[in-house]
């Protein structure tokens, strides 16, 4: 009897279905499956893959990814990001018709709880006026809030004043884009790394002019926010925009927040001192540091902390998104 050698190779084996993916067009003028984002994402079996294609057009409304619809990708159908915009004008101070105020997080206007969401060449928006709205004093406008892992935006725009973009969640991966806003534009939790973005300060005619960021990571989360080959500008006067301040929700002594900027352009609008106080928290005893950074705000004094080489070997953006399960989303 002829014995079987375990380096034989087996006989060849079923081929299995690809998983099933669900394939939706948003389009305003009734011309695809469905004319708004959020009734495409209701539509999404849970738990299945979906890719949604968005027609060029300003889409209103409020949008919620749910935890059961993981795994959804969003694209953009325009020429630019800024062809299709995805949009809602509500603050934290705006009240829903109970008379209760949002809130920060409920005036989100896309608010992402479905892990593994990809999304390229759009636009998310917060269309909230400020001066047509005096009444309100609780400005926080979020254009996207995140609390979801694995999560991938390329060649989108984020466009707001105060809180644009929330980053409150997981491992978030942005590419390419563009965020704007005034005061603690980027802020939030979680793990979020941004590669080759554009990072653009509004200026609100005021001094301070704003905050670009107010990271509330946790003590033990090694990554907060970590920005790479990336281009910090402004309209405001020069040194009137602070980097980053340290938030604590809730008085929280347990979140020492983050922020690393490495190997970016930032403008004058940054002062040799960029870093500052939130209330009773000293900006010292949060994360912040800077890493061969250029430009005429990128002055080091000793009040802007510097990675060694060696500690900037540890702060990438693959170490910082690869975590246990080894997730690469830059590959």
């Amino acid at each position: 009897m002829r014995r079987r050698s375990f380096l034989a190779l087996p006989a060849a084996a079923a081929v299995l279905p690809a998983p099933r993916r669900t394939r939706l067009t948003v389009a305003l003028d009734g011309t695809g499956d469905h004319t708004s984002l959020q009734a495409a994402i209701d539509a999404v079996p849970a738990g299945e893959p979906a890719v949604i294609g968005i027609r060029p057009g300003t889409y209103l409304g409020q949008v919620i990814i749910p935890a059961a619809k993981p795994l959804i990708e969003l694209r953009g159908l325009g020429r630019s990001p800024s062809d299709v915009v995805i949009a809602d004008n509500r603050a934290n101070g705006t009240l829903k018709p109970d008379g209760t105020p949002w809130g920060t997080s409920g005036s989100a206007s896309v608010t992402v709880d479905g892990a593994g969401l990809r999304v390229t060449g759009l636009t998310f928006a917060n269309l909230f006026d400020e001066a047509a709205h005096p009444e309100i004093t609780n400005r926080q406008a979020v254009a996207v809030l995140t609390r979801a892992d694995k999560l991938v935006f390329d060649r989108v725009r984020f466009l707001g004043n105060q809180d644009t973009l929330y980053v409150n969640g997981g491992r978030n991966y942005f590419r390419d884009c563009y965020v704007e806003g005034d005061v603690d534009f980027i802020f939030g939790r979680a793990t979020a790394a941004f590669e080759r973005c554009h990072i653009h300060s509004l200026n609100r005619g005021s001094t301070p002019n704003g905050y670009v960021t107010a990271p509330s990571t946790l003590r033990t989360n090694p990554y907060g926010l970590l920005f790479h080959r990336s281009r910090f500008t402004s309209d405001a006067p020069d040194g009137t925009v602070f980097l980053g301040r340290p938030w604590h929700p809730s008085q929280d002594p347990e979140a020492i927040g983050q922020t690393i900027i490495r190997e970016s352009w930032i403008g004058a609008h940054i002062p040799a001192a960029p870093w500052t106080d939130f209330g009773v928290w000293p900006w010292e005893e949060a994360r912040f540091a800077e890493y061969r950074n250029a430009g005429p705000g990128a002055t080091i004094t000793a009040d802007r902390p510097q990675l060694t080489d060696e500690e900037a070997r540890t702060y990438t953006v693959d170490a910082a998104l690869r975590g246990a399960d080894g997730w690469n989303p830059c590959g």
